[in-house]
């Protein structure tokens, strides 16, 4: 499992976007994390999948409701992460209204949850191998704090928490 300290992992992430600009076209765009993460400050927090209760009623909401503090404290961007598509990724970030306030983005194949050793294998109940619920902040592309979930917990990921350790 990946360490404060340690350096994000150079994976290639996805992301859905809606309107043409910066440099990004209509529909999935990569996110190329060395680039995407350098010389920014970020709160990434990852969840099980999209559209799921704790996810959709908790845990991005709170996110989204502080998105302000966290640029207050900060943070330059707040990254959803979740083994879903774009297009799903998307249309999550359009009913649960994160424009400009949270990126949604998709690790489609697990790639990013594998490489940080995250992963939450939920095959017996039909959802396959996706990241595990944890968040972490991010400067300049390494690892500052990373709060992991016990399994079917909702405690440590939370924005309260990740917002307390951007300010300490």
């Amino acid at each position: 499992m990946i360490k404060v300290g340690d350096s994000l992992p150079a994976v290639t992430l996805m992301e859905y976007v809606e309107v043409e600009g910066n440099g990004c076209s209509i529909g999935p765009n990569p996110v190329k994390l060395p680039e995407a993460l350098a010389g920014k400050t970020i709160a990434l927090f990852a969840l099980p999948g999209a559209f799921t209760p704790t996810c959709s009623a908790q845990h991005l909401p709170g996110y989204v409701a502080k998105a302000e503090e966290f640029k207050a404290a900060g943070v330059d961007e707040i990254w959803c992460l979740s083994v879903n598509d774009a297009f799903v990724m998307g249309a999550w970030g359009r009913d649960q209204k994160v424009a400009g306030k949270v990126r949604m983005i998709a690790d489609g194949d697990a790639a990013f949850a594998k490489a940080v050793g995250l992963t939450l294998d939920l095959n017996g109940k039909g959802l396959g191998l996706r990241a595990n619920r944890f968040s972490m902040l991010v400067k300049d592309g390494k690892l500052v704090s990373l709060n992991v979930e016990g399994p079917g917990k909702f405690e440590v990921s939370d924005a309260d928490t990740l917002l307390q350790q951007v300010k300490a």
